[in-house]
């Protein structure tokens, strides 16, 4: 495994992240097993919240599905980066405060949401929304 993504693992563990999304895996009747980059992907989650086709907790990739496509597991993945640089569990508040402001500026949780922006929207299957503003057409 790529230094970086050794580096992640650990940073992750030492935070509770992945500690975290282990126990929610488990909560969650998921069945986990390895998957790219140190990531743990858990197939099977009962619950419905979140309402995502994946989320992702420290290296812990959780979905209701037996499979995931590959731009979605990349995708994933950048998240799993981004709860080590926010050392774990301040990624929650944070990540709530983009879902916020994405929500207030267009209307949807993800197209201004920082933290889907940077782990790719497309590969995360969000589509991009126009800022509200922008949507009320040229003819007024």
């Amino acid at each position: 495994m790529d230094k970086r993504f050794r580096f992640r693992c650990v940073a992750n563990c030492l935070n509770l992240a992945t500690p975290l999304g282990l126990l929610v895996s488990v909560l969650g009747g998921a069945t986990r097993q390895p998957g790219p980059n140190g990531l743990i992907l858990a197939f099977g989650y009962r619950h419905r919240f979140p309402a995502a086709s994946a989320f992702t907790i420290g290296n812990v990739v959780l979905t209701s599905r037996d499979s995931l496509h590959h731009r979605l597991v990349m995708h994933e993945d950048r998240h799993a980066t981004q709860w080590a640089w926010c050392a774990g569990l301040p990624m929650l508040p944070l990540y709530l405060l983009a879902v916020l402001f994405s929500a207030i500026v267009c209307g949807d949780r993800a197209s201004y949401n920082v933290f889907e922006r940077f782990a790719g929207l497309e590969d995360g299957g969000y589509p991009r929304a126009p800022l509200r503003w922008r949507k009320r057409g040229s003819g007024g």
